[in-house]
């Protein structure tokens, strides 16, 4: 009982303190501070499309590809600050997670039509290999890709391709899902991508 009003003093003035010090940093009082109010002052980086740190150049896309983390974490696919895929938008699922800037349905079926210079943006979640066909495999070699024909069980892989593409892409990532070097137990580490990819056609404007 003796001790309670020590303590509830020092509580008052610990309080006081607390007051005097984010008053002080608020308003910028004289000598209160400096490194922490410059601290606090400091402007954050800007970001720009799909959080890139810098801006493509004229008639480029933004985009940014971050493969599923495990069998927990979903993908993202994200083109000029459009988020297409992720799991907030509750469209991503295990496998191979694709989306083109023209058409859409099941792997084959969107894949033997594609246009001419249509993109395909892929990005893996907890198994792209499973699944695929030799088929689909070689129509993926055929967009671009290095690896697709020898991605094998819970691989990481994020892809960016197009259709007509006369040498391999540029914007590929592949990890091995090996028990030696993996991040997670059974997986290997996501992939993240991000980057500026020439339009096919520029804007008039």
């Amino acid at each position: 009982m003796r001790l309670a009003g020590p303590l509830r003093v020092a509580a008052i003035a610990a309080s006081a303190g607390l007051t005097w010090l984010l008053v002080s940093l608020l308003l910028g009082s004289p000598g209160a501070f400096p490194p922490l109010q410059r601290l606090l002052a400091a402007p954050r980086p800007r970001r720009f499309k799909c959080g890139l740190a810098r801006p493509c150049p004229r008639h480029h896309f933004a985009f940014r590809l971050v493969s599923g983390a495990a069998n927990v974490v979903g993908p993202k696919i994200c083109l000029e600050d459009n988020m297409l895929m992720s799991s907030v938008k509750n469209n991503v699922g295990r496998g191979l997670n694709i989306a083109l800037v023209n058409d859409v349905n099941e792997l084959l079926k969107f894949i033997r039509p594609l246009h001419e210079g249509t993109l395909v943006f892929v990005a893996s979640y907890d198994d792209p290999a499973t699944k695929l066909t030799e088929e689909t495999r070689r129509l993926f070699g055929e967009l671009g890709s290095a690896v697709a024909k020898d991605l094998a069980f819970r691989d990481s892989w994020v892809f960016v391709g197009a259709k007509g593409v006369r040498d391999k892409s540029p914007f590929e990532q592949h990890v091995r899902n090996s028990r030696g070097s993996n991040k997670y137990e059974g997986w290997p580490e996501a992939l993240e991508m991000e980057g500026c990819i020439p339009r096919r056609t520029a804007d008039p404007q």
